[in-house]
């Protein structure tokens, strides 16, 4: 069987920039409880990591299939990650990477692989 690329392009891309959307309305929903109760900044840290890392799960989860599900779960949760660094460069008029950066990306990274895992797992499609 031969590995078509375009539709694991489709896939990848396809689950990124809806995590990434999925993260833009979540952050932005948080914004406004920051707004409200003023936490610190290692809540608005770790909620901001915790939001993302979920979105590079379950979007992979949805959207990628059986064939080669790790290393387009891994693209996708790291498409993701860059994709929202963008984003918010682009609204927040600058970069704002921080030495915890290569982590997150990790992070999103793993977080996707295991989605797509599952998500090809439990599919009931022939490989």
């Amino acid at each position: 069987m031969k590995f078509d690329w375009k539709s694991a392009a489709k896939e990848v891309g396809v689950s990124a920039a809806l995590a990434c959307v999925f993260y833009l309305f979540a952050a932005a929903i948080f914004a406004v409880i920051v707004r409200a109760y003023a936490p610190p900044q290692g809540v608005v840290t770790a909620v901001n990591w915790t939001i993302k890392a979920l979105a590079s799960l379950v979007f992979p989860l949805i959207f990628v299939r059986r064939g080669r599900a790790l290393f387009k779960g891994m693209a996708a949760g790291a498409l993701a990650c860059v994709l929202a660094l963008l984003l918010f460069a682009a609204i927040g008029g600058g970069f704002r990477i921080t030495f915890l950066f290569p982590v997150e990306l990790l992070l999103c990274t793993a977080m996707g692989a295991v989605g797509a895992l599952i998500g090809g797992k439990l599919r009931k499609e022939p490989v």
